[in-house]
């Protein structure tokens, strides 16, 4: 059973998520909030797998209501969904902690495979929105390339391949291909990159690896 918190300022919008949550077998609504600080509090006290997270909200927003969130250390993992499509709103969400971005247009399908995928550890960024977001780190990694962080220190060699594959964008099974491994050692080498790197999960690791110049966007 996945357990979901639902946080929007809009009474509509959270009714509308819990009908569609509610009628699909394996996922539960154990919440509601309107704020971000009653986002806050509810996680820490319900810790559902996903909050749902409306970005603009009064008061505290849903950027910072994720900071707090994920800097509790608290199994909840977030998703955000909004209608504003702006490339500050997603930096600053993933920057934050989240592990996905949507926005409300999104198909009821997409939005239940996204919070399967958050649920599992994986990471979703709408489609719309991929290309722009990896330009943008790019850009701001091109600049800090060759940067001595103390992290990278700690990957082995074959574990820096695999930061820099995930930053490319490759699944476990392209991984597995183009470096002759076996999907397990893959999916092995993933999980030591992530927890040497202090990234949640796979979003996460694509930024560190922009920041450092070590991906950049077309290099497949």
């Amino acid at each position: 059973m996945t357990t979901v918190l639902i946080v929007d300022d809009q009474p509509l919008q959270r009714y509308g998520f819990r009908m569609l949550l509610g009628s699909v077998p394996g996922t539960e609504v154990v919440g509601e909030a309107e704020h971000g600080a009653e986002a806050v509090r509810r996680a820490a006290e319900l810790r559902p797998d996903v909050v749902l997270m409306d970005i603009r909200m009064p008061g505290m927003d849903g950027i910072e209501a994720t900071r707090r969130i994920v800097a509790a250390g608290q199994r909840s993992r977030v998703l955000v969904l909004t209608t504003f499509d702006l490339d500050e709103y997603v930096h600053a969400a993933l920057r934050a902690g989240a592990s996905g971005f949507l926005l409300k247009d999104a198909r009821p399908d997409e939005l239940l495979a996204g919070i399967r995928a958050v649920s599992a550890g994986d990471a979703v960024i709408a489609p719309a929105l991929t290309r722009r977001l990896l330009d943008e780190f790019a850009r701001y990694g091109a600049a800090r390339a060759g940067a001595d962080d103390p992290r990278l220190g700690r990957l082995t060699e074959r574990e820096r391949e695999i930061l820099v594959a995930i930053g490319k964008g490759w699944s476990n099974g392209e991984i597995a291909a183009r470096l002759v491994l076996s999907e397990s050692t893959v999916k092995t080498h993933v999980g030591r990159v992530l927890a040497k790197t202090g990234a949640r999960d796979r979003v996460q690791a694509v930024i560190f690896a922009y920041d450092l110049g070590l991906a950049r966007p077309g290099a497949r």
